[in-house]
């Protein structure tokens, strides 16, 4: 058996910097993120939890949290009703 010392799984989507920040490792998982399938009220519940981080003192949080609050309220509004 042999192993790698190849970052893997979610890992492997972060900055290669050892003292990442919170927001460049959620801006470094997002840039790969193309399309997910889930229910409305898990965006919201997504939305609420990342809510907090908005007024988070690192700019890189901030940013990524407001992309991310964003794109989760977008896809809440443009969410098709159920028939």
């Amino acid at each position: 058996m042999t192993s790698s010392t190849q970052p893997r799984g979610i890992g492997s989507l972060i900055p290669g910097r050892t003292h990442a920040t919170p927001g460049e490792q959620a801006a470094a998982q997002l840039a790969h993120l193309r399309s997910a399938t889930v229910a409305v009220p898990v965006l919201a519940a997504a939305a609420a939890l990342i809510a907090p981080q908005l007024e988070d003192p690192d700019p890189a949080t901030r940013a990524a949290a407001e992309a991310v609050h964003a794109h989760l309220l977008a896809a809440i509004e443009n969410a098709a009703p159920r028939r």
